[in-house]
């Protein structure tokens, strides 16, 4: 039996699969064709999803490998063209093209319309029409319901810069605007190969404009969706890139205190303290600026959620002691009847589950995670179901509890839903 065999007897699409692992379904394909294994953290989960021993895994995955290989050598006598190239490879090339801006992403035709500029309606429309897309993204309960409404302003973007009139540097600007806000929808539905090549188009078209603040925050987006799989140095170097753009932006805007404060998270991830807590405060200095540092759209930095992200980073670095009354008092600036996010509710429910965790504290896991689980469930949030998965995988000490373990099974269940 491959592993592909043993997917479909537990009853689970690739794209099922993927969902609960975190991945993208081009990923469980590669698995299954042995184009690529797993990393021993995927295998960890991957493992327990088709409920099998490790060893029981391997012995699958060395069947897949050598099916495919097999495959292959029948097919090499036949016609020698390669495959397509490895994911990774393809995500670290369009690391570099978010780095170099390069136009090399965009289809030909559209890459000329975007040098050319023009425009059917003029740029401070599209401004508005975008900023008004943001503030429908921001509050919807359903990330995804707003991508029909974002696929139309492309398709009518497009135009007006194919049409040979009008100023070229706004209409781009407006570009880079609307890719970051497509990657945002991508990313929250966990598409990350979507979101990657979205926040690339928006970085490549921000530098082509000239408009380092753009150009920079589609650099941290980019990041976001590396930290996502754990590949902290690379997003701390794409970070890197971002904070010397920014320098180089509006100095009234909060593009320096936003990379900041995503530098803090590449660096918690690497388990460097010191380094995370001199990049929060320098995320602090957003205090300083200005009402109008955030836009509200694809700048929405204005130090609200300082509070919970520091205690989000002192629960990666695994000071409880530090973590658990930061993340108290943010808990009582996310109440939903005020307007916050349901994602930044979720995420500071989940940090609290995860210090239950590692104290023993059933109670504290099943109150917190419950919670989480219920907005998770509400929203379709992507990125609140993200965070949930990672306190599943240490549920298992306190698995004994009846409660504890129905909420892993939850987890489970809105992973594949």
């Amino acid at each position: 039996m491959g592993l592909a065999k043993r997917r479909r007897a537990m009853g689970y699409s690739q794209e099922k699969l993927a969902h609960l692992l975190g991945v993208d379904r081009t990923t469980v394909g590669r698995w299954e064709s042995g184009r690529i294994s797993p990393q021993p953290p995927q295998r960890r989960r991957l493992a327990n999803a088709l409920e099998l021993s490790l060893d029981e895994l391997d012995c699958l995955l060395a069947t897949s490998a050598a099916m495919v290989q097999e495959t292959a050598r029948c097919q090499a006598e036949e016609s020698p063209t390669p495959g397509d190239p490895d994911e990774m490879m393809r995500r670290a090339f369009l690391r570099v093209l978010s780095v170099s801006g390069a136009l090399a992403a965009l289809p030909v035709d559209e890459a000329e319309a975007l040098k050319e500029g023009a425009g059917l309606g003029g740029p401070a429309d599209f401004d508005r029409m975008n900023g008004h897309l943001w503030q429908v993204y921001q509050l919807a309960r359903s990330k995804r319901a707003v991508h029909p409404v974002i696929r139309d302003q492309l398709t009518t973007l497009n135009e007006a810069l194919a049409s040979g009139r009008g100023p070229t540097r706004p209409l781009m600007s407006a570009a880079a605007d609307l890719f970051q806000l497509a990657g945002e929808v991508a990313f929250d539905s966990n598409l990350y190969s979507e979101a990657t090549s979205s926040y690339a188009l928006a970085a490549s078209v921000g530098r082509d404009a000239g408009a380092y603040d753009l150009w920079a925050c589609a650099l941290v987006r980019h990041a976001y969706v590396e930290m996502s799989e754990r590949r902290h140095r690379q997003a701390a170097e794409l970070l890197g890139v971002a904070a010397r753009l920014a320098r180089r932006g509006d100095s009234a805007l909060s593009t320096r205190q936003w990379v900041a404060s995503v530098q803090a998270e590449a660096y918690a991830g690497l388990g460097d303290l010191g380094a995370c807590e001199r990049a929060m405060d320098q995320a602090e200095t957003v205090r300083e600026l200005g009402g109008d540092s955030a836009n509200g759209g694809w700048l929405r930095f204005d130090g609200a959620r300082l509070a919970e992200e520091r205690g989000a980073r002192y629960v990666q670095l695994g000071r409880f002691d530090l973590a658990e009354e930061t993340l108290t008092g943010a808990l009582k600036q996310t109440a939903l009847s005020a307007g916050h996010s349901y994602r930044r509710r979720g995420a500071v429910l989940t940090d609290l589950a995860v210090i239950g965790v590692r104290r023993g504290d059933t109670e504290q896991v099943v109150a917190y995670g419950g919670e989480a689980v219920g907005l998770a469930r509400a929203t379709e949030s992507g990125y609140v179901a993200r965070r949930l998965r990672s306190l599943r995988g240490e549920l298992g000490p306190l698995s004994w509890d009846r409660r504890v373990a129905e909420l892993g099974a939850e987890i489970a269940a809105l992973s594949t839903s």
